[in-house]
């Protein structure tokens, strides 16, 4: 069985595991967003959680502020874990950085997800809509931090935890406005991508266009809830995951 290292913990380790289930974090966020899912997903499926540099066990480490060299890090670290089939979830900043890693995996000729699961993002291809937030001041990021309703209101208005919190939310959002798409051959495997009825980040559409992202099949499901319907919707988002991961566990 694989030990735990710096970049990834595993929230239910298995002696016989069939597929393991990488789940990215967004902006900021830190590796136990995660922490319940275990309970809810099919006995078979191994969930290792990502944990990015800059927060949390990692705080002492600096953050990466660009997508490419974190990219290219995770490829190196995961490797070890790719002796069973895998799966990737990411959310928001998270399904992007899993949407690169495949795509690198791929390049390096390792081994690459049955399945990409992408929520609350959209489509690579598609220009970004919002305004740069990564260099605000930092009455003006708590501002929109607040509109987006994914950080705790204990957190924003705490100093202190402030403090530890926003360097990580400055590097993820800076990686996330710094991105650059570059046009390559679809990924073979299927992608997934959740979305939130009511998210003011990704319209209604941008979510679609994933479907040229892959030669595989393509599915979308749209959920009640904002940018962060991960938490408000879970029950639902928890039940279609279920559904899906258990096509891998057939046979």
């Amino acid at each position: 069985m694989l030990m735990p290292n710096a970049w990834f913990a595993c929230l239910n380790p298995q002696a016989h595991a069939r597929l393991r289930l990488f789940c990215f974090p967004y902006a900021g966020a830190g590796s136990m967003v995660y922490r319940i899912w275990p309970q809810e997903l099919p006995d078979a499926v191994e969930l290792w959680s990502v944990r990015l540099p800059g927060r949390w066990a990692r705080l002492a480490e600096p953050a990466f502020t660009r997508l490419a060299p974190l990219v290219e890090a995770l490829a190196q670290v995961i490797r070890p874990y790719l002796d069973v089939p895998c799966a990737f979830f990411g959310h928001s900043l998270g399904g992007l950085i899993s949407y690169e890693l495949s795509h690198t995996l791929r390049r390096e000729q390792q081994r690459v997800p049955r399945h990409l699961f992408v929520s609350a993002h959209r489509a690579p291809h598609l220009p970004d809509r919002r305004s740069p937030m990564h260099h605000l001041p930092t009455p003006e990021l708590v501002l929109q931090l607040r509109r987006l309703n994914g950080t705790p209101e204990a957190v924003l208005q705490n100093a202190e935890l402030l403090q530890m919190v926003l360097p990580a939310v400055r590097a993820d959002l800076a990686i996330y406005e710094t991105y650059t798409y570059a046009a390559r051959e679809p990924l073979g495997c299927p992608i997934s991508v959740f979305g939130g009825l009511d998210d003011s980040e990704v319209s209604a559409d941008e979510p679609a266009a994933w479907r040229n992202q892959t030669c595989s099949a393509f599915r979308q499901r749209m959920f009640p809830g904002d940018h962060f319907f991960l938490h408000s919707a879970q029950a639902l988002l928890l039940q279609a995951l279920r559904q899906e991961l258990a096509a891998y566990l057939v046979g």
